[in-house]
């Protein structure tokens, strides 16, 4: 029996440890520089600022600059990541009202 916290191979031979399945989450293998182009392609540095009241969304913003900021700041992070998956399901919701059927 492996003792607690130890890797333990799968029989496929990969690690289960390095690899976990993440079918549902949508932050899975999105950069924090790819999720904030996308908010503020979607939102604008000024709309972004409205929704998340950051001095480096309003005050002379840039990517590196928010970029160098959020991974310092764990809760702003985290309001950003709210944030895009808010933005992921607004549009999954428009998609799925543009698609419906014609009348």
């Amino acid at each position: 029996m492996p003792r607690a916290g130890a890797a333990v191979a799968s029989t496929d031979g990969v690690n289960d440890a390095e690899a976990p399945a993440q079918p549902r989450n949508p932050l899975h293998g999105v950069t924090l520089e790819a999720l904030l182009t996308a908010l503020v392609a979607h939102y604008g540095w000024a709309g972004l600022g409205e929704r998340i009241t950051l001095r480096c969304f309003t005050h002379e913003p840039s990517i590196a600059s928010s970029l160098k900021f959020l991974r310092k700041t764990p809760w702003a992070r985290e309001k950003v990541e709210s944030l895009y998956g808010f933005m992921l399901r607004e549009q999954r919701r428009g998609a799925r009202v543009d698609d419906g059927p014609a009348v």
